[in-house]
């Protein structure tokens, strides 16, 4: 039976000694700790297993701990410089590790993985462990001000144009001591270089994590720990997109998403991203890699680090003060309890659909496949919470104008303020029937008794 199998934790560890090192001693501590769970241990490699590497291996193999050496990456030719050889092994470890992963949660053993931590250079793993439902962590191997550093990345991107070290003051991050420019971590050192790229990459997929561990202690950094502290409960989390809703008005952002799964064609893309431009309405968009097959991402991970690249030239740039695109995922359910949250265009996929509901946030409904048709015909001519968004037949694309019209009118047209009115009383319905006396409440409670009595 399921409740009578061992706790496991993945953890994944990248081609570089030290942090080999350090993230084996993480795996002893848990050890420590938790006699009774079980560790497996995957480790990436650029040519063959160094013996430093398998000596690492051997005593996690004396407490127990299991290993899955991946297979050699084929790196691009020339090899590339020191910089990006161990981002790039990474990525191209990505589906031998998504892989070993898969392998270890669909088997029939007596083990049960709950928990992904992965080095801070594997964070390409975490969108795959979300889609299995497996909590994740990373691990820094490095001081904790380093964390706040990538947390504020993006914003000193954005607000800093000359390269870092050319700066007449310091940068003040919360917490943390000034720091001049040319003492930055070198891969902030020249901002046209593909190392940079990557860190600011690395930087957002932090966002994905459940948890971030730190080699590091609250003594140790006082000042740091306490900023983060406040800022995570100021921010209702470190979520960017979270923290981009806080600084909107109340209802006046449109949540665009198609699920965990669903994709649209790059053409879509573009008429998408022009349709949401021209509405002149703030919108918060989960993009992934288009796709012609609607449901691709159910069967396949994006092999896409970017999807913006997908985008239409400068729409970025000229919707920067409208709206946010979030690559990959975005935590469904706190967006939509936001009070900035006014609206959710969405696949009409029955989870987004009734957490919707809950949190009282009116549709656009624009269904992709499986019974999501037969959900947007329920939710816009049955229970009159939805408007639907017209496909032209002869294209198969929902065009721009019709987009425009779409956002508009459920944002701050007649027909949203009607819509909105029908989705609070089904808001109140839905939290009644879950008090202690409500409809869902009783009938499970029947259920309960039926089955031990």
């Amino acid at each position: 039976m399921e409740h009578n199998k061992t706790h496991e934790i993945v953890v994944v560890s990248v081609p570089v000694l030290s942090h080999q090192l350090q993230i084996a001693e993480l795996c002893k501590r848990f050890l420590q700790l938790q006699p009774n769970l079980h560790i497996t241990f995957i480790l990436p490699i650029i040519s063959s297993l160094p013996k430093p590497s398998k000596t690492v291996l051997d005593a996690l193999s004396s407490l127990n701990i299991d290993s899955i050496v991946l297979p050699p990456v084929n790196l691009p030719q020339p090899t590339p410089p020191p910089a990006m050889l161990f981002p790039l092994a990474m990525s191209h470890s990505l589906p031998s590790i998504q892989d070993a992963l898969t392998s270890l949660t669909t088997s029939s053993s007596s083990k049960k993985v709950v928990a992904l931590v992965a080095d801070y250079f594997a964070y390409e793993i975490l969108p795959f462990s979300k889609k299995l439902n497996i909590l994740s962590y990373i691990f820094l191997p490095t001081a904790a001000s380093l964390l706040q550093l990538c947390f504020k990345s993006s914003k000193l991107h954005e607000t800093i144009t000359c390269e870092f070290k050319d700066l007449k003051e310091p940068i003040k991050l919360p917490g943390c001591v000034p720091i001049h420019g040319r003492d930055l971590p070198n891969a902030l050192q020249d901002r046209s270089s593909q190392v940079y790229t990557h860190f600011l990459l690395r930087c957002k997929g932090l966002l994905l994590a459940d948890g971030i561990l730190v080699n590091s202690f609250k003594e140790l950094e006082p000042d740091l720990m306490k900023a983060m502290a406040e800022e995570g409960a100021n921010n209702n989390g470190s979520s960017e997109c979270l923290a981009w809703l806080d600084s909107q008005k109340d209802g006046s952002v449109l949540y665009v998403s198609f699920g965990s799964g669903g994709t649209i064609s790059e053409k879509q893309i573009r008429e998408l991203a022009m349709g949401l431009e021209m509405s002149s309405q703030k919108f918060l968009w989960v993009l992934r890699e288009p796709n012609e097959i609607p449901s691709a991402n159910y069967f396949k991970d994006s092999s896409c680090n970017d999807p913006r690249s997908f985008l239409p030239c400068g729409f970025l740039e000229r919707t920067k003060g409208q709206g946010l695109v979030v690559p990959h995922w975005a935590p469904q359910v706190e967006v939509l309890a936001h009070r900035a949250t006014g609206g959710f265009l969405t696949h009409c996929g029955w989870f987004s659909t009734v957490e919707s509901i809950v949190q009282g946030v009116p549709i656009i409904a624009w269904p992709l496949f499986s019974e999501q048709r037969t959900i947007a015909v329920i939710l816009g001519d049955g229970m009159r919470v939805a408007i639907r968004a017209k496909v032209d037949e002869e294209s198969g694309v929902v065009g721009k104008d019709e987009i425009a019209d779409a956002v508009k009118s459920l944002m701050v047209g007649n027909e949203g303020m009607e819509i909105r009115e029908r989705m609070r009383v089904l808001k109140d319905e839905a939290a009644a029937a879950i008090k202690e006396d409500g409809s869902s409440t009783v009938t499970l409670f029947q259920l309960l008794a039926k089955w031990t009595t």
